[in-house]
């Protein structure tokens, strides 16, 4: 399916895309044989970081290349939201400018991975005017903040900071950190380096009783999920791997493991290789979405049952048999 600029599609029976693989009798009950793909809108350089918002019931979502953050609603569309997203410096910066990873946090505010500007900011969602909660690591520049989740008990934000966004990526002269880290800002507002030894720490999620912290490692050398233990104190325990795409990777599917959510069981529903994964807690392979192009993300929406997806170009969702955690 191709399209020539932004494609808004305003019936109510939309195209669709994909096929969904059952690699597991249970996935059944989480995807209904009739479950479909249902394409949205279309046309954009590189979709990302989707989030939903419950008090306008709307899709916000990143154009990473094109610095901008759209508005997606059933009633009237897509329309531009924020525009620069991530970076608001002179010239060309580089291909993936502005802002990745979006939540909506605790206060109700728009919470962005801005590649461009290199930080994680904040900004209230009716008045506009951002606030810098981090640009640095003791003093030196973060390269360029993916993806972002905010701890529900503790309050803390815990973030990956890869070199996609750097215009020369892992090589960039400007680059100041040694390592691509998984962080934490405490309520103070102080940044701490969590987790050191990831080659591409990318997507990010809490379990549903706030415990477990799941990241994702884009390396096609080493495409895992790893498992790490939160805290009292809100730090980050030892890690252990949960699953390993890299054989997936290896065999040829498209992708690697990128943006994620849980369900209310704990279930991962993941970009990677091939589409969309959904594992267990347990580390098993449930089933899989296959997009036939690069998926980057997803979230939960409308009543917490739907899932959202941005897909290469495309915004794109579908009606599961369970919902979000903590919906």
């Amino acid at each position: 399916m191709a399209s020539s600029g932004i494609d808004v599609l305003a019936q109510k029976t939309y195209p669709t895309m994909g096929k969904v693989i059952y690699e597991d009798p249970s996935f059944e009950k989480l995807l209904p044989k009739t479950s479909q793909v249902e394409v949205l809108a279309s046309g954009f350089t590189w979709s990302e970081g989707p989030v939903w918002n419950k008090d306008g019931s709307y899709l916000l979502f990143s154009d990473v290349p094109e610095n901008k953050i759209y508005k997606w609603e059933e009633k009237s569309g897509l329309s531009v939201f924020l525009s620069p997203s991530g970076y608001t410096g002179l010239g060309t910066y580089s291909d993936e400018r502005g802002s990745n990873g979006l939540i909506i946090d605790n206060k109700g505010r728009l919470i962005s991975c801005e590649h461009g500007d290199r930080r994680i900011s904040a900004m209230p969602m009716t008045t506009g005017g951002k606030v810098t909660l981090s640009d640095n690591f003791e003093g030196k520049r973060l390269n360029s903040p993916n993806d972002v989740v905010q701890h529900a008990g503790n309050g803390n934000f815990y973030f990956t900071d890869p070199p996609y966004g750097l215009p020369k990526k892992q090589n960039d002269p400007s680059r100041e950190v040694k390592q691509f880290g998984v962080y934490r800002i405490d309520t103070d507002g102080k940044t701490t380096l969590q987790i050191g030894d990831l080659t591409r720490p990318n997507g990010l999620a809490f379990s549903p009783d706030g415990k477990i912290l799941y990241v994702a490692q884009s390396d096609p050398e080493k495409a895992i999920w790893m498992s790490y233990p939160v805290e009292r104190n809100g730090n980050i325990g030892k890690g252990k791997l949960l699953f390993d795409a890299t054989d997936m990777v290896k065999a040829g599917k498209m992708g690697l493991p990128d943006g994620f959510k849980i369900d209310k069981a704990g279930n991962i529903w993941s970009s990677g290789p091939g589409g969309l994964l959904v594992i267990s807690p347990a580390g098993k392979l449930l089933g899989r979405i296959e997009m036939g192009e690069l998926t980057s993300n997803c979230a939960w929406g409308d009543d917490g049952t739907v899932l959202y997806m941005t897909v290469d170009g495309y915004i794109c969702r579908i009606k599961t048999g369970t919902s979000g955690a903590g919906w």
